[in-house]
């Protein structure tokens, strides 16, 4: 583990907080690869039921690291940060089956915003803010924000915040659809562990093969769709968790569920 990615695990949840808040959190090199294994080792790790992203100091994540790019000796180029920074977190976010939570404290922007769009549930602090921030120096949005934002928000509202790179509210991104909940800064990281350690209690399995099914479901038509949530309904009906969840009902107490 390196300074700027910090991970605690509490609870059967790991917080995973991106720690270079004297640049708003904004990816170097080190920081990506640093994140991709983090993930990769929470996912590895079957005590941990849930993962919450989040950003140390005042932001979320300022998307990439101006200095590193204009920085002759450091620059990797975008071919190397897209293919080797930001493409693989994203796939990570998407294909671990356990729910991942971001925990948006503070501005979100770039590929910060991207990445926290990417993830299951996205909580906003009221003080949070989004903003596809692109446009301003002439590139295009990535980390997979032409893939996620219309289909959280629509199309005409997609293309206009990626062209005009307006800043959103947290308030704004909650009306429109891009965050499930804004919680009040004072009672953020409270709110934020509370929903996560209620979802590390859940059936980790079912809630893995659920997000399974809402990744296919971007490209599956109807019937593919509906032929795969039959054979992931007869996966997780073998599963432990289900056969308490049954048990639990007949005998009306709280399901113990073990993940798996």
């Amino acid at each position: 583990m390196t300074n700027s990615i910090e991970l605690k695990i509490n609870n059967k949840v790991a917080f995973i907080s991106l720690n270079r808040p004297d640049v708003f959190n904004s990816f170097n090199r080190e920081m990506a690869l640093s994140l991709q294994k983090t993930l990769t080792d929470c996912s590895n790790d079957n005590s941990i039921r849930a993962i919450v992203i989040t950003g140390n100091g005042k932001a979320f994540c300022a998307g990439q690291d101006l200095k590193e790019v204009t920085d002759p000796d450091l620059n990797p180029g975008f071919r190397k940060i897209l293919e080797e920074h930001y493409n693989p977190i994203i796939q990570k976010i998407r294909t671990i089956e356990k729910p991942i939570i971001a925990a948006v404290n503070g501005v979100a922007a770039g590929a910060g915003a991207n990445i926290a769009l990417a993830c299951d549930i996205v909580l906003a602090s009221e003080n949070a803010s989004f903003i596809q921030a692109f446009s301003k120096i002439g590139l295009i949005p990535d980390s997979a924000g032409t893939f996620f934002l219309p289909r959280l928000i629509g199309f005409q509202k997609a293309s206009a915040l990626m062209m005009l790179g307006d800043k959103v509210s947290a308030l704004e991104a909650e009306q429109l659809g891009m965050v499930y909940k804004v919680i009040a800064a004072e009672s953020f990281l409270e709110e934020v562990t509370k929903l996560a350690e209620t979802l590390s209690e859940m059936p980790t399995k079912a809630i893995g093969l659920t997000k399974r099914l809402l990744n296919q479901s971007m490209t599956n038509n109807l019937e593919n769709q509906l032929a795969l949530e039959s054979d992931l309904q007869i996966e997780a009906s073998s599963s432990n968790d289900y056969k308490e969840g049954v048990t639990a009902f007949v005998e009306k107490r709280k399901p113990t569920f073990n993940g798996n």
